[in-house]
């Protein structure tokens, strides 16, 4: 066992610590002076599967996915618009911070599902372009 000091956000403690390899000695009970509260260690980052930019709905026409929750901020295409590969046809706000949402597909916009200022969840459809 061994008697250690430790400093946890300005605040001193006083701890007895135990040696796992030290088989040879008996427990000895802590002291009286105050015991330091417990820390909960921190969760490793949970893995993140990448929602697919495009789901396909029938034979050439493909839906462009939300990739994060926020709301939407601009919505740059109409139906009947022509879209290329990459073109950013969304434009969203997640955590104060525009982020473009790109046509995965080039075709013609079939149907915008969402409107400015609508409130989408991760995986919400947005709109649908056939190829």
């Amino acid at each position: 066992m061994k008697k250690l000091k430790i400093t946890l956000e300005g605040k001193t403690y006083e701890v007895t610590v135990e040696l796992l390899e030290d088989t040879g000695s008996a427990p000895v009970a802590r002291s009286s002076s105050v015991q330091a509260p417990l820390v909960q260690p921190a969760l490793a980052p949970m893995a993140v599967t990448p929602q697919p930019a495009a789901v396909p709905v029938a034979e050439g026409c493909a839906t462009v996915i939300c990739p994060m929750a926020g709301l939407v901020f601009k919505c740059l295409v109409k139906p009947g618009d022509q879209v290329s590969v990459n073109q950013v046809v969304i434009v969203l706000d997640a955590m104060k911070m525009e982020t473009p949402v790109v046509s995965p597909v080039s075709g013609t916009v079939r149907t915008v599902l969402v409107k400015e200022g609508d409130a989408v969840d991760e995986g919400h459809s947005l709109l649908q372009i056939e190829g």
